[in-house]
């Protein structure tokens, strides 16, 4: 994080997600006028925010932990099934300074690359670096030159995924439902909260009491005839469907 810092020595720190670049003169970090969580990798050499913190990349790590009502079971092919690893995603970073003084801000952007071929349904996927040989590359900012660095920023095939509950789209939702798979096309049992259940239970309640006819009700006269109209849907038949 030093200028004069051994380049192969590797840090670990806290850093904000949303690159806020080192020029940026605002007070107030939050009033960046653009999003920078996400960088893609067509545009990255190319965009003023990225240009200085490309000299010092660094990827950023997120564990991915297995649920624990599943069994990890070993893969089929000739390389030997070693358990599962640290997704390390490839990043770039920088360090903003207050102009009128104070603590300084160490933010990140994720470098992001079109899909593989597994995740084409996706149009962009985060650039993973797949093993240790590829991470100390990028790293080692001073000894692998940034345009080298950049080719290990390509789409892998070699990762697993499935899909996971809405619940996730909520920034509140911090929970291991967020990680959770999840059956596609599997219904989704509505949740019987106390008002809806007091609405249908009031709703049909008054189509009983309305349906039902005493035969002393009916109109006295020489011939009696009842007609039965066919049954009208009423909101608690609605509700019910």
């Amino acid at each position: 994080l030093h200028k004069d810092a051994d380049s192969s020595e590797r840090v670990l720190m806290d850093m904000r997600w949303g690159l806020v670049p080192s020029w940026f003169k605002k007070d107030d970090p939050s009033k960046m006028p653009f999003n920078t969580s996400n960088c893609r990798s067509d545009s990255m050499l190319s965009k003023a925010s990225y240009k200085r913190p490309r000299g010092g990349k660094q990827p950023y790590f997120i564990h991915f932990p297995q649920p624990t009502d599943t069994v990890a079971e070993e893969k089929e092919g000739d390389e030997e099934w070693r358990g599962w690893r640290l997704l390390t995603m490839a990043g770039i970073f920088d360090c903003w300074e207050p102009p009128a003084g104070g603590e300084a801000l160490y933010t990140y952007t994720i470098i992001t690359v079109d899909a593989s071929k597994d995740l084409s349904f996706i149009h962009h996927m985060p650039a993973i670096l797949d093993g240790d040989e590829a991470i100390r590359k990028w790293l080692d900012f001073a000894e692998v030159p940034t345009q080298e660095a950049v080719k290990l920023i390509q789409p892998i095939e070699n990762i697993i995924f499935h899909p996971v509950s809405t619940f996730v789209n909520s920034i509140r939702n911090n929970a291991p439902e967020c990680l959770a798979p999840i059956e596609l096309g599997a219904k989704k049992e509505g949740k019987a909260t106390p008002s809806r259940q007091v609405m249908l239970g009031w709703l049909k309640n008054s189509q009983e009491g309305s349906s039902q006819r005493k035969e002393n009700d009916l109109p006295k006269g020489t011939c009696q005839f009842t007609h039965s109209p066919s049954p009208k849907k009423t909101s608690a038949g609605i509700l019910q469907q």
